[in-house]
């Protein structure tokens, strides 16, 4: 963790613009706004789950505590990142049955596809009854909020890309009572979080030049 940081240090004179720019961003994106300090940096978490940081997860998991998360509130957001993950690669099926159905439809997203997930029922039932047995129990309502929940599944599915999911969880978020402006810091808390693990990863390319 040292020698990430140290590495990192650099770009204080390497681009020292550009670095204080990104540095300036991300104190913005997670500074309490419409969103709490707090489910920024939970989301924070959920986000760096996502994107595999490993100096993310440690930095806003301290982050939130400092911030008055629990442990409890903690896993629960670990739980949604999870979820998250695992919700795009079964939305993404609506794709994959798509090309085995060796579709000539030129558009490789229509909202219209996602109903393909529901031939899964049939083709592998167990696997999946037990998936949304999961999903759905990540998102019930627990010493986070649903709607708490919903905007962290937000920036989670922001990250993974997925727009099926995207689509999902916002309209879910609105639902439980999530304005547009909360949204729309979710989105920079996602924006920071995946930019965020391309920065730490710079250590592996600078270290190179120390030699």
């Amino acid at each position: 963790m040292a020698e990430t940081m140290r590495q990192m240090g650099k770009f204080k004179t390497l681009t020292p613009a550009t670095n204080e720019a990104f540095h300036s961003w991300n104190g913005v994106s997670l500074k309490e706004g419409v969103l709490s300090q707090k489910l920024k940096e939970l989301m924070a978490v959920a986000c760096a789950a996502t994107t595999g940081c490993e100096y993310c997860l440690d930095l806003h998991s301290k982050g939130a505590k400092r911030a008055g998360a629990t442990e409890t509130e903690v896993a629960e957001a670990l739980m949604l990142a999870t979820a998250g993950k695992a919700g795009a690669s079964f939305a993404h099926a609506a794709n994959a049955l798509q090309a085995y159905d060796e579709s000539e439809d030129d558009d490789l997203f229509k909202k219209s596809y996602l109903a393909q997930t529901m031939k899964l029922k049939d083709l592998a039932p167990e696997d999946f009854a037990s998936f949304f047995k999961f999903t759905n129990t990540a998102g019930e309502e627990g010493e986070l909020s649903v709607k708490e929940k919903e905007l962290i599944l937000v920036a989670v599915t922001l990250i993974t890309g997925c727009p099926y999911c995207i689509d999902t969880h916002v309209k879910n978020a609105k639902k439980a009572g999530a304005s547009k402006e909360e949204v729309a810091e979710a989105v920079f808390v996602a924006s920071a979080l995946n930019a965020g693990s391309a920065f730490t990863k710079s250590a592996t390319a600078l270290k190179n030049f120390d030699k």
